[in-house]
C-alpha cells in the first residue's frame, strides 16, 4: 500500500455521482461513435476529458473505462485504438508518450473481501515513455521517463527511467542510453 492509495465505496455513491458516471458513459458511447479527427470528435474528446488533453495529442477510439475526469494527457501524446482507463484512482500522462492498441491503465482494483470498495492508486507514465501493444499497467505503477514497456507486458512494480521492461510480470531486461535522448 503507498500512501496516495485511496478506498472508494462504490455501495455509498451518491445520486450526483451516479448521474455524473452515467453522463461519462453517454459520452463516451458518443466519441466512439463519431467521425475522428473531425471537430466534432475532438470537442467530444475535451469534453470527456474535462480539458486534460495538452496540445497536439491524439486519442484514438474506441475507447472504455470511467472517471476520464482524473486523467490528464500531455503534449504530443497518442493513445492507440482500445485504449481501456480505470482512472479512479488517477492516470497521468507526461509530454511525448505513445500507447499502442489495446493497452490497459488499470488505477483502481477490488477489495479481495468486499467487492464494492475499490482500492485506488495513481498511475503516472512519465515523458517520453512507450508502451507497447495489449500491456496492463496495475495501480500504483510509475513508468520511467523514456522507458519501453514491451507488447504483452504486466506491469506490477514501477519501471525506472529508461529501462526496456518486457514479461509477466514485468522485469528489466536492457538500460536505454540516456545520453541518446
Amino acid at each position: 500500500m503507498t500512501e496516495k492509495e485511496f478506498r472508494v465505496d462504490l455501495s455509498k455513491i451518491t445520486p450526483e455521482e451516479l448521474e455524473k458516471s452515467i453522463k461519462q458513459t453517454q459520452l463516451l458511447f458518443n466519441v466512439n461513435h463519431t467521425m475522428p479527427m473531425t471537430e466534432e470528435y475532438n470537442s467530444l474528446i475535451n469534453e470527456l476529458f474535462e480539458m486534460g488533453i495538452g496540445e497536439n495529442s491524439t486519442v484514438s477510439a474506441p475507447l472504455s473505462g470511467t472517471s476520464f475526469e482524473n486523467v490528464k494527457i500531455g503534449k504530443n501524446v497518442f493513445i492507440n485504438s482500445n485504449c481501456l482507463m480505470m482512472a479512479r484512482g488517477g492516470i497521468t500522462i507526461e509530454d511525448d508518450v505513445m500507447l499502442a492498441a489495446n493497452v490497459q491503465l488499470l488505477s483502481n482494483n477490488h477489495d479481495e473481501y468486499d467487492r464494492q470498495v475499490l482500492i485506488c492508486d495513481e498511475i503516472i507514465i512519465k515523458k517520453g515513455a512507450w508502451i507497447g501493444a495489449g500491456v496492463s499497467i496495475l495501480p500504483g505503477v510509475t513508468i520511467g521517463k523514456y522507458a519501453i514497456v514491451g507488447a504483452g507486458a504486466i506491469v506490477t512494480k514501477d519501471v525506472p527511467d529508461y529501462a526496456v521492461v518486457v514479461g509477466i510480470p514485468a522485469k528489466v531486461v536492457k538500460t536505454l542510453d540516456e545520453s541518446k535522448f
